[in-house]
C-alpha cells in the first residue's frame, strides 16, 4: 500500500465548515445561486429545483444550511414549505461588504476620469 495514500486515510485534510456562519455558507455558489432565486419571492423546494435546474437533494441539503445560518426562513403552508431569504440573516454580510464599498467607488471614479479625459483628447488618425 501507498504510504502517501494510507497517511490520507488516517489523517485527512482538514476542512473549514460551511456550515458554521453566513459567510462560510455563501462560499459555496450553488447556495448563492439559491439565495439569489429566492431573492425574487418566496418558493418550495420544487419550484427552486425546477428554476434552477438542481437536484433535488441537493437544494433541500443546501436549503438546510442557509436555515441553520439564519439566511433563509421557511414556512409551512398546507403541505408545501415555502422558503424566502431572511434580510436580517443576510445584514451582517452587507455590513462587511459595505466596508469596501469606498474601494468600488473609488475604481468608478477613475474609470469616470480616463475615459472624459481619453475623450477630451484629440484623435490621432
Amino acid at each position: 500500500m501507498n504510504v502517501f495514500l494510507y497517511a490520507y486515510i488516517l489523517f485527512p485534510m482538514p476542512r473549514a465548515a460551511t456550515t458554521s456562519d453566513a459567510f462560510n455558507a455563501v462560499a459555496e455558489p450553488r447556495r448563492r445561486q439559491i439565495l439569489d432565486y429566492l431573492a425574487l419571492q418566496e418558493r418550495t423546494v420544487s419550484a427552486i429545483v425546477a428554476g434552477l435546474g438542481l437536484e433535488q437533494p441537493s437544494v433541500s441539503k443546501h436549503l438546510r444550511v442557509l436555515r441553520d445560518v439564519g439566511l433563509v426562513r421557511v414556512r409551512r403552508n398546507g403541505r408545501h414549505m415555502l422558503y424566502r431569504t431572511n434580510a436580517e440573516g443576510i445584514r451582517p454580510l452587507y455590513d462587511w461588504t459595505k466596508t469596501f464599498e469606498r474601494f468600488w467607488a473609488h475604481q468608478l471614479s477613475r474609470i469616470k476620469e480616463r475615459a472624459e479625459a481619453k475623450s477630451k483628447t484629440p484623435s490621432n488618425n
